[in-house]
């Protein structure tokens, strides 16, 4: 192959740029090297150290901001590594979380094009009224107070232009970059992030999908449909493509919103158990389950009702996999070390030759503050920690 054929067209190229200089702007420079992106940074110009007046914002701060500035796919990619605290700092998974809905809106206009574009009508036709101040700006998408002809409030969710294109130009660029740490950096291979990677684009490809997303919607709704205390919105079909999606509107305050709970008089240990519940039978029940469960997408309606939103990203397990991780529930009350071992080896957490011994004294001491207490006494939330 010669050096030409091996070289990658020049939008690519642009957008490697565009990725390392983000990086470098943000006082990022050592993830250049991390990941390759050596050649597209000009070194002349100093870029791979801290940028002027960098002391002005943490190091998560920049991260975040990046990410920001790289669009969609990196936005998603912060926003799903904020919920992961098994993979990045504390801090850093507190900044990231304020990609969840802190995203700059698309112009209405934009907005109004793709509606139209999609339902072959014009918005007037379709809506009573859409408020062109989006509710909420994601990374993949917008959504928009309306109101239909019969006086239903509702949600349409548009897909921003050119998303598309741009993600899979980014996913492809990830998988690259993250071969590239895998060689590079021995903590990159050990965390798997070429599999990391690979599992990410399936996600954000599934998102793409409006249409695929209103029957998740539904799905949760049959799910739940005997539990008064969840609230998953109808869809509306007539209004509802692969790149706007209409849902009724719930109202609630966010689930980690304490302050604006008590002022509601919602009984937060009784919310607390609620949710719970909720989450326990999407796993064990149901097999089917919210795999994206950040604070904005868990709204408490007056009463303490749980309504459910923006189920793009859901996931499934298998009889085998809800055995195991029941399992391993049990195990942890019992205090039983060896079936905790069992379990991790079981369910592919541990890669490559692991020493068993060693590996059960690890879980003997994480979990010798646990044993013999009644699971409702133990905080899980402390423990996967």
């Amino acid at each position: 192959m010669t050096a030409a054929a091996a070289a990658p067209p020049a939008d690519r190229r642009d957008r490697m740029r565009q990725v390392a200089g983000a990086l470098a702007r943000h006082g990022l420079g050592y993830l250049v090297g991390v990941v390759g992106l050596e050649r597209f940074v000009p070194f002349h110009r100093g870029l791979l150290g801290h940028p002027r007046r960098a002391e002005a914002y943490t190091r998560p701060e920049h991260l975040r901001m990046a990410l920001e500035d790289l669009g969609a796919a990196a936005v998603k990619l912060g926003q799903i590594a904020s919920t992961r605290a098994d993979l990045i700092p504390p801090d850093h998974a507190r900044e990231l979380a304020k990609l969840q809905d802190q995203v700059p809106p698309e112009p209405f206009g934009a907005i109004r094009a793709v509606i139209e574009g999609e339902l072959g009508q014009p918005l007037e036709d379709l809506f009573a009224s859409c408020d062109p101040v989006p509710i909420a700006a994601a990374s993949i998408g917008q959504a928009h107070a309306a109101v239909l002809p019969d006086g239903t409030e509702v949600v349409v969710k548009v897909r921003r232009p050119g998303v598309v294109e741009q993600i899979e130009q980014d996913l492809e660029i990830l998988q690259g970059l993250a071969v590239a740490a895998s060689r590079r950096w021995e903590r990159a291979s050990e965390l798997d992030v070429v599999g990391l990677a690979e599992e990410f684009g399936r996600t954000i490809r599934a998102e793409l999908d409006y249409v695929r997303e209103a029957r998740n919607v539904e799905r949760f709704a049959r799910d739940f449909a005997d539990d008064p205390a969840v609230h998953v919105p109808a869809v509306f079909w007539d209004t509802t493509s692969p790149r706007v999606l209409t849902l009724k509107r719930i109202r609630g305050i966010k689930i980690d919103d304490v302050a604006a709970l008590d002022a509601a008089g919602v009984d937060r240990p009784a919310l607390a158990e609620r949710a719970a519940r909720v989450v326990l039978r999407m796993v064990f029940e149901h097999r089917f389950f919210h795999a994206d469960p950040h604070p904005g997408n868990f709204l408490i309606e007056p009463g303490g009702r749980i309504g459910l939103i923006d189920m793009g990203m859901v996931g499934s397990l298998d009889d085998r996999t809800v055995d195991q991780l029941g399992g391993m529930l049990v195990a942890i009350t019992r205090g039983d070390a060896d079936a905790m071992v069992d379990g991790f080896l079981a369910l592919g957490i541990a890669r490559g030759r692991v020493d068993r011994a060693r590996l059960r004294e690890d879980v003997e001491h994480v979990l010798g503050p646990y044993y013999a207490r009644p699971l409702g006494e133990i905080a899980i939330a402390a423990l996967l920690r």
